[in-house]
């Protein structure tokens, strides 16, 4: 029998030695990236400065051409300064041309996402609401349904839509850009999978048991917690409004009625035309001031937009 003595570790015996006769090298761990410390990709920089290139190169030529004059567009290189500085007298000739028809445009424009893009909005949070909190039959061909129009373009139904509207006798006035713009299937889809994870029912419940009714749940309950979600919703069926050309083209011949992006064409092809004036300076202005209200948008709305992007995406 032997005793602990002998058969403890002799804790001054050397340290066994490697082949070459060094000491062996303690296996170390890799270097873990935390997201924190994300690992860098060479090729994803690269990439990603390509894309940040060709998004900003078009901004770049619109904001460096609104300051020429017409014939320094033609004279001077797209990516650089004239001689003149046009700037100021491009944009007051841009309010004053056509007996300040511009004006009427952006007013136009304004009226269609107030009223097309906001009546998207409402309708599509009251639908995704109701579609993710209430339980009714018939509720999964209603999905059904949703999937199947976020994958039909607008240009497909832009012409059924003219047959319907012409013997409504609506075409050539507002609504006939108003009312097919108050549906939006995408964002009907994007409230109902917001709400269904932004709203817990058990919160609902709560509330109910208080004695609160439907409408007061909603509004009181519900529609802070919706907050990103109806951002989000707002921000895409106001880009879709804003730059709809297709649906005005069809619907509406008076130029009074035009939008922006219909009204700029018309000058843009006016100079193709018969004793046409080109006036490609005023287009280039004018495409610069329309596109403004849309960054100030998505610059002031940037951080409800991103959290109702990121809404879900993690579980926890």
């Amino acid at each position: 029998m032997t005793s602990p003595a002998a058969t403890a570790v002799d804790r001054s015996a050397p340290v066994p030695s490697g082949p070459s006769g060094s000491a062996p090298r303690l296996r170390t761990s890799r270097r873990r990236h935390s997201s924190d410390q994300p690992r860098r990709s060479v090729l994803l920089t690269v990439l990603t400065g390509l894309v940040l290139l060709y998004s900003l190169v078009p901004l770049i030529w619109l904001a460096i051409g609104a300051t020429k004059t017409q014939e320094g567009l033609s004279r001077s290189f797209g990516l650089w300064f004239d001689g003149d500085f046009a700037l100021w007298d491009n944009i007051g000739e841009t309010f004053t041309y056509d007996d300040g028809v511009f004006t009427r445009w952006l007013l136009n424009t304004l009226l269609y996402v107030g009223l097309g893009a906001g009546g998207a909005t409402l309708l599509a949070v009251l639908g995704g609401y109701a579609l993710a909190k209430f339980r009714f039959p018939g509720r999964r061909a209603v999905f059904a349904v949703v999937i199947g129009a976020v994958a039909v373009p607008g240009t497909a139904l832009a012409v059924p839509t003219f047959l319907m509207f012409s013997e409504m006798g609506l075409t050539n006035t507002p609504w006939a850009v108003i009312i097919p713009s108050l549906i939006s299937p995408f964002g009907l889809y994007l409230m109902w999978v917001f709400a269904t994870e932004a709203i817990p029912t058990e919160l609902m419940e709560a509330a109910r048991i208080d004695g609160a009714g439907e409408v007061r749940t909603f509004f009181r309950v519900a529609l802070p917690l919706l907050a990103p979600g109806i951002v989000t919703v707002l921000l895409f069926t106001m880009v879709a409004t804003w730059n709809n050309y297709f649906l005005p083209l069809v619907m509406l011949k008076d130029p009074d009625w035009y939008p922006l992006t219909l009204g700029l064409n018309s000058w843009n092809a006016q100079a193709a035309t018969a004793g046409g004036e080109a006036v490609f300076n005023l287009v280039v202005t004018g495409s610069l001031i329309t596109i403004l209200p849309l960054i100030a948008a998505f610059l002031l709305l940037q951080r409800y937009w991103q959290s109702g992007l990121a809404a879900g995406s993690v579980k926890e």
